[in-house]
Formats: C-alpha cells, sequence, structure tokens
C-alpha cells in the first residue's frame, strides 16, 4: 500500500527535472553557438565539453542544489504554513519556500510557474560555475579569462532561452485554465 499525502506539499524538482532534460537540446545549442562565437576551438572539442558539462549541471548540480535549498528552507521555517493573506506572504511562499512549495491548492496555479522562475536564479550561478570548471577540463590549453567569459555569455543567452520556453509553457498552461 502506498501512502499519499495530499498536504505534503509541492516539491519543485519533480515538477523541473524533465522540463530541464526536455531544455538540454535547445540550452547546448546556445551554448555551442555562443562557443564558436568566443572560442578559438575546432567544433567537436567544444560539443564535447558542453554536452558533458551541462549533462553534469543537469543531472548532479541541480539536483544537489534543490537539495540544499530545501534544507535551508527548513532550518529557516520555509517548513509551516503562513498563508497568503498580504503581498509580503505571497513572495515568501514562492522564494523561501520555492524549492518545496506549500500546498496552497488554490493558489498552485500561478505559484508553480513563480517559483520555477525564482529557482532558475540559483540554477544559473550553480551552471555557470559549474560548467566553467567542466570546460576548464576539456580546454587546458585556452586562457581562463576567456573560458570565463564564454561561460557568462553563454548562460544569459541559454538562460534567456530557458525563461521564454518557460513562458511560453505557462502561459498556454494558465490559458486552458
Amino acid at each position: 500500500m502506498i501512502l499519499i499525502l495530499a498536504d505534503a506539499g509541492v516539491p519543485m524538482l519533480f515538477l523541473e527535472f524533465p522540463a530541464m532534460l526536455y531544455a538540454l537540446v535547445p540550452v547546448i545549442v546556445v551554448e555551442i553557438l555562443v562557443a564558436r562565437k568566443i572560442m578559438k576551438i575546432e567544433p567537436r572539442r567544444s560539443i564535447k565539453a558542453i554536452v558533458t558539462a551541462n549533462l553534469a549541471s543537469t543531472v548532479l548540480g541541480f539536483p544537489l542544489l534543490w537539495f540544499l535549498l530545501v534544507v535551508i528552507q527548513m532550518l529557516t521555517g520555509g517548513g509551516s504554513a503562513h498563508g497568503l493573506q498580504s503581498f509580503w506572504t505571497r513572495v515568501y511562499a514562492v522564494t523561501v519556500q520555492a524549492p518545496w512549495l506549500i500546498p496552497y491548492d488554490a493558489d498552485l496555479k500561478w505559484m508553480i510557474p513563480v517559483a520555477a522562475a525564482f529557482l532558475l536564479i540559483p540554477a544559473f550561478f550553480v551552471s555557470v560555475y559549474l560548467e566553467r570548471w567542466i570546460c576548464k577540463m576539456f580546454w587546458r590549453d585556452q586562457e581562463k579569462g576567456e573560458i570565463r567569459r564564454f561561460s557568462w555569455i553563454a548562460h544569459f543567452a541559454s538562460y534567456a532561452v530557458l525563461i521564454a520556453i518557460a513562458a511560453i509553457y505557462y502561459g498556454i498552461i494558465l490559458r486552458k485554465g
């Protein structure tokens, strides 16, 4: 018998992880295009590094980040429902409680996309640093400053694509009502 708790909340990892897997291809394509512009290396080397780095940040980096954010959420009182009566309690509910949303059933329709967008902020920084570290292993002959520059530009570009995809997706979901 499987026990299901209706008030257990919404662990955003389980909603975001499948979306992240689908988004891997466009993200990798964008970052490869940026690498072609910035880095002076052959395409095979850039593809190898970027695919490896993105797989690592998706499969390892984001789940570890999510776990850390859940621990912080629980240690800072974010595991309790505080209601959604004011603007500030709604902000709290989708920022501090973004990793594991409190089950405000009637409001989850807007809370899930807002929490997902908020979680892109720490995910951006984790992917910039983790993927840069991995790319450095593949591109040992490249200047560290160039790799750093590539990492920031590539992630601004790829996260712009992620935000656009999320906006379109959640726009369609919210419209269907």
